[in-house]
């Protein structure tokens, strides 16, 4: 009797093991190509030396859009870069707050600039 409650128990487990991980949201979108690091207040200081370099970037997570948290912000300061993940994770986690790793290049936005991610992962 006791076997059986036993496997039961770790069948049952095992069961609510795989349905969370089949409905868990991913951490990670798109792929990561191993680009050099950089850091975020450097880009913020000066864009211009980061265009058409593929770079990878890591910092907290700010004013993520709530709606479907298609782009966030990187602090440095009192300034911020915005990245945009739309193209890679256009329902991406809302994830404020929380530290993410990005890659992809700056590019020209508005009157600026923002960094236009293809790879990013939320830890």
């Amino acid at each position: 009797m006791k076997k059986i409650i036993v496997l039961c128990t770790l069948s049952m487990l095992a069961v609510t093991l795989l349905v969370w991980r089949a409905v868990a949201k991913p951490s990670q979108f798109g792929k990561f190509t191993g680009a050099p690091k950089a850091e975020v207040a450097r880009v913020i200081a000066d864009p211009k030396a980061f265009l058409g370099k593929t770079i990878q970037l890591e910092s907290t997570v700010t004013e993520q859009c709530k709606s479907m948290g298609c782009f966030f912000f990187f602090r440095s300061g009192k300034d911020t870069l915005r990245v945009d993940v739309q193209e890679v994770a256009m329902t991406a986690p809302i994830r404020d707050g929380h530290i993410s790793r990005v890659e992809g290049q700056v590019v020209p936005y508005n009157d600026g600039y923002q960094f236009y991610a293809t790879a990013v992962e939320f830890q």
